[in-house]
């Protein structure tokens, strides 16, 4: 157990200074291990009233996988730009670009008492509405608001047969919106869902899995 403590929290000397950033887990393991890797650290920070995403990337090579350590209890809306301007940082360097390096999120896997980790490189954020007709939006509470010719609210818990059930145009694509206040765990554990949906290729939809909408 106490192996396990340590796992789901990174803690970072510098300067004499300590700092935990608390990991979300799930109960299921999408990647075991990322070779030649560097870390990105977003902590969870205080100061007065004011939440802030305080990132450290001081370690990370271009070149290398970047593992995003990430606080558990950020929301979206703090969190989310922040990764978005690493993204655009790691995209845009043409000089040291590695087309085969991968971005993950980190995460504890709760039952096997691993690390694990989930990929997210081709992920395009948009922090606004989504326009798409047809898309999934995860609330805060659990629940999953389905908008398309007809709308309906479901507990998350029920993606996979709804999904089973849903006909719509084979043209057409669902995309994925997050609440923005929802916290960095809520919306892994979202993600693992989905991912691990989508992977048993049962799924008679087309879901669009390079953007995602947090507003």
């Amino acid at each position: 157990m106490k192996y396990f403590t340590l796992i789901i929290a990174f803690i970072l000397f510098s300067c004499g200074e300590k700092k935990d950033v608390l990991l979300p887990k799930s109960n299921v393991t999408i990647v075991k291990d990322v070779q030649d890797h560097s870390p990105i650290y977003i902590f969870f920070k205080t100061e007065g009233k004011d939440t802030i995403a305080d990132v450290n990337r001081k370690n990370s090579i271009i070149s290398t996988n970047w593992i995003f350590n990430i606080d558990k209890r950020l929301p979206l809306k703090l969190l989310i730009p922040e990764v978005m301007k690493l993204q655009e940082k790691k995209r845009g360097d043409s000089a040291h670009k590695n087309e085969n390096a991968q971005n993950y999120y980190s995460y504890a896997d709760s039952i096997g008492k691993n690390l694990a980790f989930l990929p997210f490189t081709k992920v395009y954020y948009k922090m606004e509405i989504a326009n798409n007709r047809s898309q999934l939006y995860f609330k805060k509470n659990g629940m999953v608001k389905y908008s398309g010719r007809k709308t309906y609210d479901f507990p998350k818990s029920n993606l996979k047969p709804f999904l089973d059930s849903l006909v719509i145009n084979p043209k057409a694509q669902i995309t994925f919106s997050y609440d923005k206040n929802m916290s960095y765990e809520e919306y892994i554990q979202c993600k693992i869902l989905v991912k691990t949906i989508i992977d048993k290729k049962i799924l008679f939809v087309f879901i669009n899995e390079d953007e995602e909408f947090i507003f």
